[in-house]
């Protein structure tokens, strides 16, 4: 029977088609493949090769891929173990003796994890102090605390305070911080940060006013070069200088960011909103406008001297 290149049609009606077919003289392996000889695709099954057994897909530029190939399947294989190493000692039995004591096994089981909870102890340690590497690493108390970073800045929450968003499946409640933070050498920034927990809202807005350091110009007796005032928002802030001995007079977030910065010696005002927020950052700005006396000499090109004539 002639085969014809119809979509999947069969060699002949005698032969019988199988991946595994057993070797025998009268059975011939069935070849399952694809043909891309010519479109659209065929699927053939044809009767012309003989073992090994394989399935293959064959396309139009006769590459034979293979994607399965076994000599005999009924092939009987021996296992032939590697040979045994010189000086190989066999592990011994769990059930061959000699067995280990029970205090064999407690030794065992506390230079592993420590003394047991029963309070006894074998190796001499201490049954009331737990040791840092048995200590719990899941469960409730266990999780890590993130270090503090030691940059030498100090921290100084000035408002925690709890905001709700309206949106429209509802509120949702967060926790606004501010955070000054400063070296008390002149170094001094602002932050602000929102999450749902304190903890967390206290370090975003430590790791925001790390990034706005801002340089406070002092005089020899830390106090300021001049006196300034600034606005931010509704906030309006004032900054006099003033003689040694005097102290920090000032209230609020001003305070604050004037002893975060290292100044000893001012007066501070708060004139306008008593918003925290604005006013610690009115105290920024209005520090930063200020000027050493030695930078405006130097752009006017006199000496200092002339400064005061």
């Amino acid at each position: 029977m002639a085969t014809s290149a119809t979509p999947f049609s069969a060699a002949t009606t005698t032969t019988l088609f199988s991946l595994f077919p057993k070797p025998t003289s009268t059975t011939t392996t069935t070849l399952f493949s694809f043909s891309d000889t010519s479109k659209p695709l065929f699927l053939s099954l044809s009767s012309t090769r003989s073992f090994p057994t394989h399935l293959s897909c064959t396309k139009k530029d006769g590459i034979d891929i293979t994607f399965f190939e076994q000599e005999n399947p009924d092939e009987q294989i021996t296992f032939d173990p590697p040979e045994k190493p010189e000086g190989f000692i066999p592990p011994r039995a769990i059930d061959e003796p000699p067995f280990e004591s029970e205090e064999d096994i407690a030794r065992a089981y506390e230079e592993l994890y420590g003394p047991a909870y029963s309070g006894e102890t074998f190796l001499g340690n201490d049954i009331y102090a737990m040791d840092s590497k048995v200590k719990k690493s899941t469960g409730f108390g266990s999780k890590s605390k993130k270090e503090k970073i030691r940059d030498g800045f100090d921290e100084n929450v000035v408002q925690v305070r709890r905001v709700t968003k309206v949106v429209k499946g509802g509120k949702h409640m967060r926790f606004r911080a501010v955070v000054v933070v400063g070296d008390k050498k002149g170094q001094v920034g602002v932050g602000v940060g929102k999450a749902k927990e304190v903890i967390a809202a206290v370090q975003k807005a430590a790791t925001d006013a790390r990034r706005n350091i801002i340089t406070v110009p002092m005089t020899k007796y830390l106090t300021f070069p001049h006196r300034n005032e600034a606005d931010y928002g509704a906030a309006r802030v004032m900054l006099r200088p003033a003689a040694p001995g005097t102290g920090v007079i000032a209230g609020g977030a001003v305070r604050t960011v004037l002893e975060m910065a290292g100044v000893e010696n001012a007066l501070g005002k708060q004139l306008g909103s008593n918003n925290a927020l604005n006013n610690a950052r009115a105290t920024i700005l209005a520090v930063q406008t200020m000027r050493q006396f030695s930078e405006v000499a130097r752009d006017r090109g006199i000496p200092m001297e002339e400064l005061w004539k």
